[in-house]
């Protein structure tokens, strides 16, 4: 890829691409007996043409799928990634409980949470390229079964050493949904209809660390176990992972072609036509100092040379540590400073989850209302920034809600139910801002927007990692007022991000290695047609 950023092939490209999978659009005839009419069985003409789809309505392209079926897989991706959120923060609210049972100091209770999300930073290097490699499915049902299992660690754990490296594992293997489900919307939606289920999902993401510590909270306070917040995760995980390998369909585009390719050579009729059946997939060899080079090297490459990767990422850095300070910075708001029981505390997270909803519907508004209508114009690619709008509403928001939650948390002759708003607000900015930028880094680097993702998800989990080991030491020893404004003033810095980089975006995205620029390219022949009339 060039400097100037031209696409490795003129528009419309050749492949039609079904999230990261790519297939090729030709349809070939050898002849195949085939037992039934099954759309799914192909016919192809030469040896030399791949197996692909049948059509524009294949029952086995999951772009094709009915409504109803994607809406169903979009909903249980959704709903086991709240399952693998909810566990890194529900032990929060029960640290009282772990510092009494293992006599530890409160600073190592404080790791319980931590490990977990560091074992997000190794997760998505394996299970990603798995993905594309196995299948969605089969990486799901095996990371979710060890992570339950990892959880059964935890609750008869005998000493801290052996709770704190099964959390981390559960951590490990929690982060396979987070990594494969945005893939999998990419895989049965198009672009122009991704809004809502991207929207979903991505609240999916913050509802499960919300209601960690609401659920924890009623736990702890009650007369049961310290270890009976693992037994209330340990039952979560285990029901989501049943209703996932029972609900969801397999939906990477190359897997299922192999599997289709494979039942057209049994029902092939002599061994040499069997031979001439194939997907591109199965023609390519499969290099392991390739695959290492792309998981490993490339994301970091990018995060060396990609401006727009590197601010992106230190943003959303900040964003995702802010959503795990809140577990630790919470107590002390309102249980030490406005008297709550452990219980109400955690019923204050509710606000961030009302947050994150309207954050939700929000984005799906602007989405439909300014992203969805350049579509046709754009012949499927709009501009990248046009994925800002919710990011420009949500960084504001971010900053308003972290003074508001600061200063009015501070002072006991303030109601609690002052701050307790001011949550919703935190909420609806965060959601907002990691949405936006999200969407904005797939429609930055596209076919490379999985090594940005590896990148980005690497330093935002180590740096959400950090944050709760510091956070009480900073409220203590800084105050409430003066600790949430120096994440304030952070979020000050940052938040012209998303308006900077809707003006000068396009600019940089030029200068890039790694952004195709495809809407860059379109722009030139729709001058080039006006010229011409």
């Amino acid at each position: 890829m060039d400097s100037t950023c031209k696409p490795s092939q003129t528009y419309p490209p050749s492949p039609t691409t079904t999230g990261s999978c790519v297939t090729l659009n030709s349809v070939g005839s050898t002849k195949v007996k085939s037992p039934t009419d099954d759309k799914s069985f192909n016919v192809i003409e030469h040896p030399s043409s791949p197996v692909t789809w049948n059509g524009p309505d294949d029952p086995m392209n999951p772009q094709d799928w009915s409504s109803r079926k994607k809406w169903m897989t979009t909903l249980v991706a959704s709903a086991v990634t709240i399952n693998a959120t909810f566990s890194s923060s529900a032990p929060s609210s029960a640290t009282e409980r772990i510092i009494e049972q293992f006599a530890i100091s409160s600073e190592v209770s404080y790791a319980v949470t931590s490990v977990y999300l560091l074992g997000y930073v190794f997760g998505p290097f394996f299970f990603g390229p798995g993905s594309e490699m196995l299948g969605r499915k089969p990486v799901l049902v095996v990371t979710m079964c060890c992570y339950t299992l990892f959880i059964l660690g935890q609750i008869f754990a005998p000493d801290i050493q052996t709770l704190l490296v099964t959390r981390f594992f559960s951590g490990f293997f929690a982060s396979s949904p987070l990594t494969i489900g945005s893939a999998i919307l990419a895989d049965i939606w198009a672009g122009k209809d991704r809004g809502l289920p991207s929207s979903i999902f991505s609240g999916s993401v913050f509802l499960g660390p919300a209601l960690g510590p609401l659920v924890g909270g009623f736990v702890a306070e009650s007369s049961l176990k310290w270890n009976w917040i693992f037994w209330v995760m340990f039952i979560f995980a285990g029901a989501s992972t049943f209703m996932m390998i029972l609900l969801l369909p397999e939906s990477c585009a190359m897997v299922l072609l192999s599997k289709k390719a494979k039942r057209l050579r049994k029902q092939a009729e002599t061994p040499e036509i069997a031979k001439t059946i194939y997907t591109e997939h199965e023609r390519k060899e499969i290099k392991m100092g390739e695959v290492i080079r792309l998981t490993l090297y490339r994301p970091f490459q990018m995060l060396a040379e990609e401006p727009i990767l590197v601010l992106v990422t230190a943003y959303m850095s900040i964003v995702y540590g802010l959503l795990y300070a809140l577990f630790e910075a919470f107590p002390i708001i309102f249980m030490e400073r406005h008297g709550l029981s452990s219980s109400q505390n955690g019923l204050i997270f509710i606000g961030v989850g009302i947050g994150s909803t309207l954050g939700a519907f929000l984005n799906w508004y602007l989405t439909q209302n300014l992203y969805v209508p350049h579509y046709a114009r754009w012949k499927g690619f709009p501009p990248a920034e046009y994925r800002l709008w919710g990011a420009m509403v949500g960084s504001p928001a971010l900053v308003i809600g972290t003074f508001w939650l600061g200063w009015t948390g501070n002072y006991e002759s303030i109601s609690w139910t002052v701050p307790a708003v001011a949550t919703v607000m935190l909420g609806f900015g965060i959601f907002l801002i990691f949405t936006s930028f999200l969407t904005y880094l797939i429609d930055t680097y596209l076919m490379y927007s999985a090594s940005a993702f590896a990148a980005n998800t690497t330093i935002r989990s180590l740096v959400a990692a950090a944050f709760p080991l510091f956070t009480v030491q900073m409220f203590q020893n800084l105050g409430i007022g003066w600790a949430a404004s120096l994440i304030g003033f952070i979020a000050l810095l940052l938040a012209p991000s998303p308006f900077l980089f809707f003006k000068y975006g396009a600019l940089i995205r030029t200068k890039s290695k790694f952004a195709p620029c495809v809407d860059l390219k379109i722009a030139k022949e729709l001058e080039k047609s006006k010229s011409s009339v």
